[in-house]
């Protein structure tokens, strides 16, 4: 079987209510891809870093995204990421000569509160990064799956194509 890795940055897909205050927060321990990828034969690691929403997120963040894709022994590398910056992050990490096989996705909505959205985007991002055997930089939402370049957000829709 395949190791993959999974990076959780925080983002939509890891957001909860919180009760007290009416916030959507992150949640940081990434128990809800714990919860997908337990449904998996394959062999996951998740690596949980940064936290944060993606509009929040700079080049510092992006660096140790960078840091942990280079330091892995992993091949396989998906990266759950808040979809306002996904590209600009996705670019980022693709500037760079890896020989890794790394896909981002995320949701539009927090898994939290409707499962199916971001639990379909981790599967598919895990589908893809399984078949593919060629370095690269890849963006996987909404059912649109492909090199970084040609995925983007669609603001007046809300989805990626």
């Amino acid at each position: 079987m395949k190791n993959i890795l999974i990076i959780s940055t925080g983002g939509t897909f890891n957001k909860r209510y919180n009760p007290i205050d009416g916030s959507l927060e992150i949640e940081t321990s990434s128990k809800y891809i714990d919860k997908i990828a337990s449904k998996w034969l394959s062999n996951f690691k998740v690596l949980s870093i940064i936290g944060k929403d993606s509009l929040d997120m700079d080049n510092n963040d992006r660096e140790e995204i960078l840091k942990h894709i280079i330091d892995s022994r992993y091949k396989k590398i998906v990266i759950v990421h808040g979809t306002d910056t996904m590209d600009i992050t996705a670019k980022f990490i693709a500037s760079r000569s890896l020989e890794k096989e790394i896909i981002f996705t995320g949701a539009m909505t927090p898994f939290s509160i409707d499962e199916v959205e971001a639990t379909a985007n981790l599967a598919s991002a895990i589908g893809y990064i399984k078949a593919i055997n060629r370095s690269g930089v890849y963006i996987s939402m909404n059912g649109a799956i492909g090199d970084y370049r040609d995925i983007e957000k669609d603001r007046n829709i809300g989805r990626f194509r």
